[in-house]
C-alpha cells in the first residue's frame, strides 16, 4: 500500500516539473584561478627555451660540491660477556605415538606436544584406573594441578553412529 501511495506522488505532475528544470539558465561557471594561466604560457616558446637552459653558473656550484661517504665501522660480536644471559630449558624425548614423523622430537619439560596430548586423553578415557592423573604427571613431567585441569577440561571426541530405524522413529501424521 505505501508503494503506491509514493509512487503516485512521484509521477504527480512530471512533465511539466521535467519543462520547468529544462527551461532554467545553466549555471555559470566559478572563475579560474589565475595559477591555471600556466598551461596557456607553458605554450610560448620563450618560456619553453627558458626551462631547457643550461645555467653555467649553477653548474660550476653543482662541480664544487663533492660527497664522501663512508659505511660505519663494521663490529664483530664476539661471545664474551654483551649478551644476555638466556635460561636453559630442560627438554624431554616425546612419547611418540602413531603419528612419530609429524609430531616434535623434544618438549620442554612441563609442556607435552600435541600428539601427546591427544594421547594420553584417549588413554585416561579407555583405561581410567591405569592412566591416574598422578601416573600422567609422573610420565610425562607435568604438574598434577595442571593434569587435573586437563582431564576435567578437554575430552577426546567420540564418534559415534546411529542405527538406521531411529531416521524412521517420526513418523509425519
Amino acid at each position: 500500500m505505501g508503494g503506491r501511495l509514493a509512487r503516485v506522488f512521484r509521477t504527480f505532475n512530471v512533465e511539466s516539473r521535467a519543462r520547468r528544470e529544462i527551461s532554467k539558465k545553466k549555471p555559470v561557471p566559478a572563475p579560474r584561478h589565475p595559477s591555471s594561466r600556466l598551461d596557456e604560457l607553458a605554450g610560448r616558446s620563450e618560456i619553453q627555451e627558458e626551462i631547457l637552459r643550461k645555467d653555467d653558473r649553477l653548474l660550476t656550484l653543482l662541480k664544487d660540491v663533492y660527497v664522501e661517504s663512508r659505511d660505519p665501522p663494521v663490529r664483530v660480536k664476539d661471545g664474551g660477556g654483551e649478551h644476555l644471559p638466556c635460561k636453559q630449558e630442560e627438554k624431554r624425548l616425546t612419547k611418540l605415538g602413531h603419528l612419530g614423523d609429524l609430531d616434535v622430537k623434544k618438549v620442554p619439560k612441563g609442556k607435552i606436544s600435541i600428539v601427546e596430548a591427544l594421547t594420553l586423553l584417549n588413554n585416561h578415557k579407555l583405561h581410567p584406573q591405569i592412566w591416574t592423573a598422578e601416573k600422567i604427571a609422573v610420565e610425562y613431567s607435568l604438574e598434577l594441578k595442571e593434569v587435573n585441569s586437563l582431564l576435567e577440561f578437554f575430552i577426546p571426541f567420540a564418534v559415534q553412529e546411529f542405527p538406521k530405524e531411529t531416521k524412521k522413529a517420526i513418523k509425519p501424521t
